[in-house]
């Protein structure tokens, strides 16, 4: 998933992002409430795990403004205020979860399941298919002619990046910006290596190929 992480304390923020990006998430993190608000109406994310207190607005007037927007993507506030009222003021103002800082890292990830697994509303994707070729966004699951096929959580975000653009060309810049949340070349081959390994996977055991090199320009899934 692509995560957006607003959070003005750098040790929580470390924390949280390294367990995270660990677990195969695209982590993108803020420190201040209004370039959080900002990032989050311009760029689309499955994830916000907010923090309450944060330097230019506060998480529940982030989280108000995405309400009212239309932007429903599930929220997570994330705070050490662990009042009654304040649980009931930060659910009320739009959050799915409200987790109180000090907190254990494998409970945020069973929160981050426990919404993702909730029932989809009428207009919400939960499977993508290209052909024979199937990939499940709640469980994580792809399949080709019917046949389950194991994906790395890296390699599930790179074939679902594919599959909502299907016949588009990818580049190695933009690949690497949304599937690994670089905005720089760390010139090592490990979009090629990805490249390689999901096309062993989806395209080299059967006769048609999806996965197509386009030499000098980058990559396209062939509908």
């Amino acid at each position: 998933m692509r995560i957006l992480l607003a959070e003005d304390d750098a040790e929580t923020a470390a924390y949280v992002v390294r367990g995270l990006s660990g677990e195969g998430h695209v982590v993108d993190h803020l420190t201040d409430g209004r370039e959080a608000l900002s990032q989050a109406m311009s760029a689309g994310y499955d994830l916000l795990i907010l923090d309450r207190m944060m330097p230019g607005l506060d998480g529940l007037s982030v989280l108000k403004s995405l309400r009212a927007a239309r932007i429903d993507a599930p929220a997570i506030l994330l705070t050490a205020m662990g009042a009654v009222d304040d649980k009931v003021a930060g659910l009320r103002s739009g959050a799915d979860d409200y987790m109180v800082k000090p907190f254990a890292f494998v409970e945020l990830l069973a929160r981050i399941d426990t919404i993702c697994r909730r029932p989809a509303t009428r207009d919400e994707v939960v499977e993508l298919v290209i052909g024979e070729l199937r990939l499940d966004l709640l469980t994580r699951e792809a399949a080709r002619d019917g046949q389950r096929v194991d994906l790395q959580p890296r390699e599930f975000l790179l074939l679902k990046h594919f599959m909502e653009r299907p016949g588009r060309v990818q580049t190695r810049t933009v690949l690497l910006e949304s599937v690994w949340g670089l905005q720089f070349d760390p010139k090592t081959s490990v979009v090629e290596t990805h490249i390689s390994r999901l096309r062993n996977k989806i395209d080299k055991p059967f006769d048609k190929h999806y996965l197509v090199t386009l030499h000098g320009v980058g990559y396209v899934l062939q509908p």
